[in-house]
């Protein structure tokens, strides 16, 4: 068959007429081959878009990490913006837009890679495009230098910890006190198996290994800065996936919460936004994970020069803070889950709050929650969309809600 792409579908496939769903292909191409179960699986670009670029990575067509490469950066950006002002419009909103903000090529300092045995060793690497195959990523153009860096002891992990059934799960995070790594999915930690990671954790200059949930070797602190604070997470707990990416995202948040002196910061993780924020203000963090808060609190507590921090472990989605637990706050943020936070949208559309900075990656349930505290008397001031998942259909950004 022969088809014309005309738009792209939510997870960057394009999308011609039928539907047919056609991968690495933009809107306007005119694209040619078979077509199975609504899916033109190796299309032939016949006449290419001016947007079309060369992937950057040799890995790109077999690789399941990224699947946008093959656009241009400046195409990406606006369509990321797009698929914002998409979702809005669906529910009536619109609103301004700041220019897109990127992150560099080789920034992403946190992946899972999978790791399988093999009769001759084992590999690492991403799963294939639609596929269980495991594509080994040797020059990544996605990953940190440090993770590349990093393949050939995964490989060992998985030789020494995975089943010859079935798959690792590796967690890799670039730290201040090395690499942390968090396997799941690996055989059962007997004592064998314990003296060899832990050998292997000095050998390599891991961080910490964490085994199954379990931990095996904590050799340095696996730390990161937010702000001035220096905090340690807990092992395969949120981050941010890239340092540029987080800074955008910092940066925006404190420019819409402004000059507020007590802010409360809604799914706090382990302090991303509270401990910058706190050079300037009262925070209290609110977070379901007490864990998450209790790194976030040993970071402030450390750290010179800021305002008081105050923690509340509390579920969000079942406990929403409620309009007179929030009149105490000049500004609100929050930044929860792919699923959104409609109860706590519906809290504060009903509040006293003048300021709201929402951080969302997921443009429809922002949206859906946008509804909410439009209808309570919430302008939409500006987005800054932030790409920090580099050449993949995830979008993140930052909101400024006000009265």
């Amino acid at each position: 068959m022969k088809l014309t792409v005309e738009r792209l579908g939510h997870l960057g496939d394009g999308i011609a007429p039928g539907p047919v769903f056609v991968p690495m292909a933009l809107p306007g191409e005119v694209v040619e081959g078979d077509v199975t179960d609504g899916r033109m699986a190796d299309p032939r670009i016949v006449t290419p878009s001016p947007a079309r670029v060369r992937p950057a990575c040799p890995h790109y067509r077999a690789c399941g990490g990224c699947s946008l490469m093959h656009a241009s950066e400046d195409f990406v950006a606006d369509w990321k913006a797009g698929v914002v002002r998409t979702a809005l419009a669906a529910q009536g909103l619109e609103a301004p837009f700041r220019p897109v903000m990127t992150s560099p090529p080789q920034s992403r300092r946190r992946a899972t890679l999978s790791g399988r045995r093999t009769k001759k060793g084992a590999l690492v690497g991403f799963h294939g495009r639609a596929s269980g195959t495991i594509v080994e990523i040797p020059g990544c153009r996605l990953l940190h230098p440090a993770l590349i860096a990093a393949l050939p002891l995964l490989n060992e992990v998985t030789m020494l910890g995975a089943s010859r059934k079935g798959e690792v799960a590796l967690t890799v995070t670039v730290t201040e006190g090395g690499l942390d790594l968090a396997v799941s999915d690996g055989k059962p930690l007997e004592q064998s198996l314990f003296l060899v990671l832990a050998a292997l954790t000095e050998r390599a200059g891991l961080a910490r290994i964490v085994w199954n949930g379990e931990p095996v070797v904590s050799r340095h602190p696996a730390a990161q800065r937010f702000g001035n604070a220096r905090v340690v997470p807990p092992a395969g707990a949120f981050l941010q996936a890239t340092e540029a990416g987080e800074a955008a995202l910092v940066a925006a948040v404190r420019d819409a919460v402004g000059g507020a002196k007590r802010i409360a910061d809604l799914f706090a993780g382990s302090g991303t936004f509270s401990l910058p924020l706190a050079d300037r203000a009262e925070i209290h963090a609110v977070e379901g994970e007490a864990a998450m808060l209790a790194a976030l609190d040993a970071g402030w507590r450390q750290a010179p020069g800021l305002h008081r921090v105050t923690t509340e472990t509390r579920d969000l989605f079942r406990r929403p803070l409620l309009p007179d637990e929030l009149k105490r706050f000049d500004a609100v943020v929050i930044d929860p889950p792919r699923a959104g936070a409609e109860a706590q949208a519906r809290e504060l559309a009903g509040s006293s709050v003048a300021v709201i900075a929402a951080v969302s990656c997921n443009p429809v349930t922002f949206a859906r929650d946008a509804r909410l505290l439009a209808d309570g008397g919430f302008a939409i001031d500006w987005i800054q969309v932030v790409d920090q998942f580099r050449w993949s259909p995830h979008v993140e950004l930052v909101a400024r809600f006000s009265r």
